[in-house]
């Protein structure tokens, strides 16, 4: 046995007890993507045999995958270098067993391109600037207030006046983010398909905002003026902290989750004191508490989808927003969850052809609609 098949024995034989390194399972993608054109590990074998056994090497590999995602490693995995892992075994898999209507299906899918930095400001006189197309620079002034787009993508409001405020909203589309610094220095990020309606300067002994969609807040430090975010029947309340609403009608709650500081929310007579960690769901009249991973709440902002145990109804939501698609449903949904981390900088063929890993989902796409079965 040479060297080189050594190493892949001792990366195969690492990759099974769960102790590869980051580095070796990169060198194990780099050897299995070179696996059929080899001569050291295909001499002798016809083309449908190359395949077969590239096909058990994947499956050997899926086997330990999968029995790392029942003990909760996955997760890890994922975080770290596995997002590569299954993408690049993921393409082979799929390559070898798709019918060529799943060929069609994902061709016509490498057409929607993933979300970029576009949002829609409406001045208070009703004006609208489109931030994809605006320059750099000064954009306009309300009241004694100058708002200014970045050469890093993001829309500033000047530093307060209480004279002259007036209401402005950003929207984003579906497909699109948008980072906004509000006249005190509080930081919003706008996820797809949201908006915020918010003074150009705060005035008074409060700070009010109101939402929809999802949005990540980094508020800033006033003990004075305490800092409001309306959204669908519910008020939260700061000081000064980080927080994540999830507030999107087609979603079966109003989730606020914290990261840094403390938030009441509060929906009628009913109000919760939430701690860093916590996400507070409001359905109805009812606040509940859970615990969860923040830092995966607001992968989005940070340019992933995030997902543990996750059901398909879920996923294609957030896909939906962010590649701008409708998205159908035929026949009884899957009961598979889905566990893993994909860049949103991926085209939608691609993030389908990772979940497609679990093989119970199926795709036709009719224009900019996905059917899935």
């Amino acid at each position: 046995m040479d060297e080189q098949d050594q190493s892949i024995k001792n990366l195969l034989k690492q990759f099974q007890e769960g102790n590869i390194s980051e580095q070796g399972m990169q060198e194990l993608i780099a050897w299995y993507d070179t696996f059929e054109n080899d001569p050291g590990y295909t001499d002798g074998l016809t083309e449908e045999l190359r395949h077969k056994n590239k096909e058990e090497q994947f499956n050997l590999l899926r086997a330990k995958i999968d029995s790392q995602r029942k003990v909760s490693i996955w997760p890890k995995l994922m975080i770290a270098a596995s997002t590569v892992i299954v993408l690049s075994l993921g393409l082979y898999f799929i390559i070898y067993r798709k019918s060529p209507a799943a060929e069609t299906a994902f061709a016509q899918m490498e057409q929607f391109k993933p979300g970029g930095n576009k949002a829609v400001l409406t001045l208070s006189g009703g004006q609208k600037i489109v931030l994809d197309d605006a320059g750099n620079g000064k954009l306009a002034a309300q009241g004694n207030t100058t708002i200014s787009k970045t050469a890093d993508g993001k829309v500033v409001y000047g530093r307060e006046s209480s004279s002259g405020a007036v209401m402005n909203t950003m929207t984003t589309p579906r497909g699109g983010q948008y980072h906004l610094v509000l006249a005190d220095g509080t930081g919003v990020w706008l996820n797809a398909a949201s908006s915020i309606t918010y003074p150009s300067a705060f005035t008074g002994n409060t700070r009010e905002v109101e939402i929809t969609g999802e949005i990540y807040f980094e508020v800033a430090h006033n003990a004075a003026r305490p800092f409001r975010v309306k959204s669908e029947g519910q008020t939260v309340e700061v000081l000064g902290t980080h927080f994540n609403i999830n507030a999107y009608a087609n979603e079966s709650a109003v989730a606020t989750t914290l990261l840094e500081g403390s938030v009441r929310v509060v929906s009628g007579n009913t109000s919760k004191i939430i701690k860093p960690g916590q996400q507070a769901q409001l359905k109805g009249s009812n606040i509940s508490l859970r615990e969860v991973d923040a830092d995966e709440v607001v992968s989005w902002k940070v340019g992933y989808f995030d997902f543990t145990d996750a059901d398909i109804q879920t996923v294609m939501r957030q896909i939906s927003r962010w590649y701008d698609v409708d998205v159908v449903f035929d026949g009884p949904a899957t009961t598979e969850t889905f566990t893993g981390k994909i860049p949103r900088s991926f085209d939608l063929a691609k993030t389908i052809k990772v979940m497609q890993l679990s093989r119970s989902v199926k795709l036709t796409v009719e224009g900019r609609r996905i059917m899935v079965r």
